[in-house]
């Protein structure tokens, strides 16, 4: 169980929707120091806050970004794109893997010797995409389900150093990547808070609005984290021989 109050925080692309929910949730709970990853950074009327230039496709940025952050307990890989796609142009699933996928990787393996040293928390936002695809956006389905794979993956490689692996498992959020989905879109306010509420609670898999609630019993109780399960005990006790 992971509190909020009084650690630090690094959120990736913070500049909005979720991720900028997520900075403003962070501070309302009390976080020490929060460094709000972008593209471009921008001021925040919070001293706690800062500022912090990431492309998490950019392998130089990202290791001075390590280089300069000492201490860090919770990383929350929330930078992502989505684009509408049939599948027809290679490059543009190339471009989503690069940045949902390895983005998220080089992100999570620059900062993991810090989050060692604090027995800290990696939460990486997915989406309810990850479990079946959205037609309209096969490219960003398959990343985030590659994305989720690595996370459980990970979620077991690291068990052993203290450091707790959370999946957000979202539904449709009302932010800039939504705006052409005419469905019921849950706030990414509310979503912040969720997101907070699982990691302090020790949800290994976080179902943060109404549509990803939906699926989270049968998630939960259902054969795959079962298997995953499992597989997580094999590892472990390989580890331990």
């Amino acid at each position: 169980m992971t509190s909020i109050a009084d650690h630090t925080v690094l959120i990736t692309g913070s500049s909005r929707g979720i991720g900028r929910a997520l900075v403003e949730e962070a501070l309302r709970r009390g976080a020490k120091r929060v460094y709000a990853g972008m593209r471009r950074p921008l001021p925040h009327a919070d001293a706690r806050v800062t500022p912090l230039a990431l492309d998490i496709t950019d392998a130089a940025q990202i290791q001075q970004a390590a280089a300069g952050i000492d201490t860090l307990d919770i990383l929350v890989n929330n930078a992502g794109i989505a684009a509408y796609d049939d599948l027809t142009d290679r490059s543009v699933l190339q471009q989503h893997l690069a940045v949902n996928l390895f983005g998220t990787h080089s992100v999570t393996q620059a900062f993991l010797p810090a989050l060692t040293r604090s027995g800290g928390a990696v939460v990486n936002n997915l989406s309810v995409n990850a479990f079946a695809p959205l037609p309209l956006i096969p490219a960003y389905s398959i990343s985030k389900a590659a994305a989720f794979s690595m996370t459980q993956s990970l979620r077991a490689l690291v068990a052993g150093h203290g450091i707790s692996v959370h999946a957000v498992l979202t539904g449709i959020v009302d932010t800039d990547m939504s705006r052409g989905v005419d469905l019921p879109k849950a706030s990414p306010e509310s979503v912040a808070r969720n997101i907070f509420d699982g990691v302090e609670s020790g949800e290994e898999d976080i179902f943060p609005d109404a549509m990803a609630e939906s699926q989270a019993e049968s998630w939960r109780t259902g054969a795959a984290k079962e298997l995953e399960r499992q597989y997580a005990m094999v590892a472990a006790s390989g580890a331990g021989e």
